[in-house]
């Protein structure tokens, strides 16, 4: 799951403003560009502390505290973000110092505290893992085919002719057994689904974001 569009939410702690803004990404690059970009829409604040986890095992993640002290700001904005159910999803709290030193703690609870009110407004996205595959049949079959595979909602992402016609679709784990049979049925067992990668559909935005 992955947050559906961007989020940016401000919240004040002793008269220092903190503006968090929550991105989806999907990658360390996409993150660190979404990093610069507030350091360059916002030159003038004193810190722009950031947190990121990529990948569908949430297994690349990391922090920064951008000059407050070790440990204050990008460590809990992170343990926010460990918290919740998101993966390819970047944090960055960009702060206006106020006048009035907050202390460890309240550094801990103002940046963690502004990732969670973005977190609470964005609507989540469930994502889904389907898998890559190709075939290639006779000019005879493909039509049909083609209407098959859209008829039990199988995406075709495209369909290229030459000798024969080349099929590259992408196939969600429910419908690996419908895909396999149907192109068993049509093609006398003669071909099968050549499988490459996976990767990752969007499904509807849930109905209900995080509270």
């Amino acid at each position: 799951m992955t947050v559906a569009g961007p989020v940016t939410v401000q919240t004040e702690e002793k008269r220092s403003v903190f503006e968090a803004w929550v991105r989806r990404v999907s990658s360390e690059s996409e993150a660190k560009a979404v990093i610069e970009k507030a350091r360059v829409t916002h030159p003038g604040a004193g810190h722009h502390c950031w947190a990121y986890l990529v990948g569908p095992g949430r297994e690349i993640y990391r922090s920064s505290d951008d000059g407050e002290p070790g440990g204050t700001a990008g460590l809990p904005m992170q343990e926010v973000l460990q918290g919740s159910p998101y993966t390819d999803v970047v944090a960055v709290v960009t702060r206006w110092f106020g006048g009035v030193l907050l202390g460890s703690g309240g550094l801990v609870r103002a940046y963690s505290g502004a990732v969670r009110a973005a977190l609470a407004q964005a609507q989540p996205l469930t994502r889904e893992r389907v898998q890559l595959a190709t075939a290639e049949v006779g000019h005879d079959i493909a039509g049909r085919l083609e209407h098959d595979l859209r008829a039990r909602g199988i995406e075709v992402r495209d369909v290229e002719y030459g000798a024969g016609v080349r099929f590259q679709t992408a196939i969600s784990p429910a419908d690996l057994e419908a895909a396999n049979g149907l192109l068993a049925a049509m093609t006398g067992a003669a071909q099968a689904w050549e499988f490459c990668e996976t990767d990752w559909v969007d499904q509807k935005p849930d109905s209900v974001g995080l509270g």
